[in-house]
């Protein structure tokens, strides 16, 4: 078991011997199962659904379940084996990490998620540059894939992009 597992697991100890009662020594109800609690339920279902394709090499796996503050809800999974991934052409991803790699461009997606939709909204913003200078992220973002512009003026993140977004934003934080 590695140092993650083993502080994992001592935090649901813990968090268990806490609920099981109080100062004045009436139980607690039980709490529900949170996120990062050692129970890898995902990673397991991964890994059963690897052996069932006979997949000695393993892969990848995210998911989530997302409500936005505009009350949109998303949930999305997306797999992946080991062996495509390390045999993809690494290069054709560049353009989709450009457009993330620039906090203006991350303010503008962060912005849109929130509920903030046309032009005149983000260029209202505070802090993010020239209308022109807002138009060109904006145009990066399109054309990499991160945004789509259902109407003149509008923009939205495509829901099949909603999570992925969340995934890339979670892997990079340190």
């Amino acid at each position: 078991m590695d140092l993650e597992e083993r502080v994992a697991e001592l935090e649901r100890r813990l968090a268990a011997l806490e609920s099981a009662g109080t100062a004045e020594g009436t139980p607690k109800a039980p709490s529900a199962p949170q996120l990062g609690d050692g129970r890898f339920w995902a990673l397991e279902g991964l890994k059963e659904q690897l052996a069932e394709a006979e997949a000695p090499d393993g892969g990848v796996l995210f998911t989530g379940a997302v409500r936005l503050p505009t009350q949109e809800h998303y949930e999305w999974q997306y797999g992946a084996l080991t062996e495509g991934l390390l045999e993809a052409d690494w290069a054709e991803t560049a353009e989709s990490f450009t457009a993330l790699g620039h906090e203006v461009r991350l303010r503008l997606l962060r912005e849109i998620l929130g509920g903030r939709r046309t032009a005149a909204e983000l260029t209202e913003l505070e802090g993010l540059g020239t209308t022109g200078q807002i138009y060109h992220h904006l145009r990066l973002l399109t054309g990499a894939g991160w945004l789509h512009t259902p109407s003149r003026g509008r923009y939205e993140v495509p829901g099949t992009r909603v999570v992925p977004l969340l995934v890339v934003l979670t892997a990079a934080r340190p």
